[in-house]
């Protein structure tokens, strides 16, 4: 069952066709990253997670081609390869004050599986 902080393939793929205010991360590694992403995520690394959310609008937008979400974005959602480091990446959000961020728990792996039926 998903929790407060987890979101499902579904629920992910309802707000990719419906949201344009989506932030979605992939917050694998660029060799991950390389052979497959979700369309429309943005890449940080996990590592990277506070120091990026850390910055200002500006330097945000100049990093990745998009607006930093504010802090009350309701569709903030980090996602990794099987979910455990998509879980990391929320914790740091939440603590940062995002306070709706959320995981794709499935990740890249069951995205894939998914997309290619």
């Amino acid at each position: 069952m998903a929790s407060a902080d987890q979101i499902s393939y579904g629920d992910l793929k309802a707000l990719i066709e419906k949201d344009k205010g989506l932030v979605l991360v992939d917050v694998r590694t660029k060799d991950e990253v390389d052979k497959g992403r979700i369309p429309g995520s943005i890449h940080i690394p996990v590592s990277d997670v506070e120091i990026d959310f850390s910055l200002d609008q500006d330097a945000f937008q100049n990093k990745f081609g998009v607006a930093k979400p504010p802090l009350d974005a309701p569709n903030l959602v980090f996602h990794c390869q099987m979910g455990r480091r998509g879980q990391a990446a929320t914790e740091k959000a939440r603590s940062l004050g995002f306070q709706s961020a959320r995981n794709y728990a499935g990740g890249y792996k069951e995205w894939s599986e998914k997309e290619s039926k």
